[in-house]
């Protein structure tokens, strides 16, 4: 006879599978029969669901969908669907993922009607740079904290110029590796701080994210256009390491510092892909086609080349150093980023 536990699970179980799912696994046979002739078999609860699972012809897991309406697939047909992954690459074809609980990914399409490729963002994400951002503003350290901000990022440069030189690729790859981590560091403080004292953080989270969103999709790009070698990959882990946690430490002990870092970071940046750019024009880097990942976000022409997005992440880069110094000064006058709109959508 079957323990109360166990009798609770085949309750359960036919509960889940239904009529129409015991008479294929017992043939024309009740259920009261198929119980009776596998009463000597089923001693505990899991006999009784190893039975089930052995017993069922499309096994427990499609089971598990079936309570949803979904259609069961049979074995000798092939269902090619895009995956989750291969953002960069556009997805892979790959076999449909199976859940109980039913969600489906929404499936996007283009304004001419083709298939949207790209996983790592939307059509509602992308947009056209702002190229007529003035590119020389410098902010002018005063304090004492203004000339730490500058100094140091000064002497980051000097082993990055030592390790890259001319491979400006390469090193636009590495620069947006750390240039994603500070709008991230600082959103994620920002998302805690705003928890712990129930007051809303005046969009600065969203801000900071949306930079390091954009910052991310510069080495998406570029990863197109650069394959790193393996110590490259390693220096990376090591950078990323270092500067998150230092970053993090920095951001904890004065926000203000942090920010006019990050601000100098991206004047930087311009300097770096004023460069870039030079050595494009020079035939010094081949002039490629832009990466389709590219086309897509900034919506670019389709002839674009490298050069065009070179031009759309340098601007990127300056609307960035401007909202930094911005939240940098905001603190300087003794209020909080809260006090203040955050310019969502600035670039």
């Amino acid at each position: 006879m079957m323990s109360r536990g166990a009798a609770t699970v085949v309750r359960s179980v036919m509960g889940q599978m239904g009529p129409r799912l015991f008479s294929t696994a017992a043939g024309n046979a009740s259920i009261t029969g198929v119980m009776r002739a596998n009463a000597g078999l089923i001693g505990s609860e899991k006999a009784v669901v190893t039975w089930w699972i052995t017993s069922s012809p499309i096994g427990a897991r499609h089971a598990s969908t079936m309570t949803l309406g979904e259609k069961v697939q049979q074995p000798d047909q092939k269902e090619e669907v895009t995956g989750s992954g291969g953002a960069a690459a556009g997805g892979q074809k790959g076999k449909e993922v199976v859940s109980y609980w039913g969600v489906q990914p929404p499936k996007v399409t283009k304004e001419d009607g083709s298939e949207w490729k790209w996983h790592c963002f939307r059509p509602w994400e992308t947009y056209q740079a702002d190229l007529s951002i003035d590119l020389k503003k410098h902010h002018t350290p005063t304090t004492f904290l203004d000339k730490l901000a500058y100094w140091t990022v000064k002497s980051l440069r000097f082993p990055t110029d030592v390790f890259f030189q001319k491979r400006y690729g390469c090193r636009a790859m590495m620069l947006e590796t750390v240039a994603a981590v500070p709008g991230m560091v600082g959103g994620m403080l920002l998302h805690c701080k705003s928890l712990r004292r129930f007051e809303p953080s005046g969009g600065w989270i969203k801000a900071l994210l949306e930079e390091a969103e954009n910052e991310r999709m510069h080495l998406m790009t570029f990863m197109e256009v650069s394959k790193p070698r393996w110590y490259e990959r390693a220096l990376v882990f090591t950078v990323q390491g270092v500067f998150f946690n230092a970053y993090f430490l920095a951001y904890l002990a004065s926000p203000k510092l942090a920010h006019r870092i990050v601000g100098y970071l991206e004047e930087e940046a311009i300097h770096s892909y004023t460069e870039f750019l030079k050595e494009l024009d020079k035939g010094t880097i081949e002039n490629v086609k832009a990466p389709a990942i590219a086309i897509d976000y900034w919506r670019l022409p389709a002839d674009s080349t490298l050069r065009d997005v070179v031009m759309v992440v340098r601007a990127d880069e300056a609307h960035h150093r401007d909202v930094n110094h911005f939240a940098s000064d905001i603190h300087y006058q003794g209020l909080e980023l809260k006090d203040s709109p955050a310019p969502i959508g600035y670039h």
